[in-house]
């Protein structure tokens, strides 16, 4: 994939949207693209936390460790930033994300994900947006277990 290919598979993600293309190209070369194959994980419950993972391709799943072992909380695909919880809130990762297929991700260092988010106030809505989301969603799924 090219830089350019790169800046609009960017441009495509709710949380860069509404930046300035030459700043995603420099958001696209600053970042390194890592491959993950079938079964390898991006990060592991409870690790040190300083790079989010925007997918470009292929899913993983979200694992938490519970006493009775890990249970899947989400499947996240093309598109989907991972890991920028670590990051924000400078706390342990909060789940284990795990390749089901192979994977090609754009890492991007807490370093550049704070510098973007200082250049564009817009980009830390999208990010409270989708933490809400997210945050909906593990609610849902404590009521339903609650109730089953």
């Amino acid at each position: 994939m090219s830089l350019n290919e790169e800046v609009e598979m960017l441009r495509n993600i709710p949380l860069f949207a509404k930046i300035d293309p030459p700043k995603l190209k420099l958001l696209a070369f600053a970042s390194e693209r890592m491959f993950f194959g079938e079964g390898q994980e991006l990060f592991h419950q409870g690790d040190h936390g300083d790079t989010a993972y925007i997918i470009i391709q292929g899913a993983a799943d979200v694992l938490i460790d519970t006493p009775t072992g890990p249970i899947n909380v989400a499947r996240i695909g093309k598109n989907d930033i991972v890991g920028e919880i670590a990051i924000l809130c400078d706390v342990p990762r909060t789940a284990t994300v795990q390749a089901v297929e192979k994977l090609t991700t754009l890492a991007i260092s807490k370093d550049l994900f704070f510098q973007m988010i200082r250049e564009y106030p817009q980009m830390a809505i999208e990010i409270m947006r989708e933490l809400a989301h997210r945050l909906e969603n593990a609610n849902k799924l404590l009521r339903e277990a609650k109730a089953g």
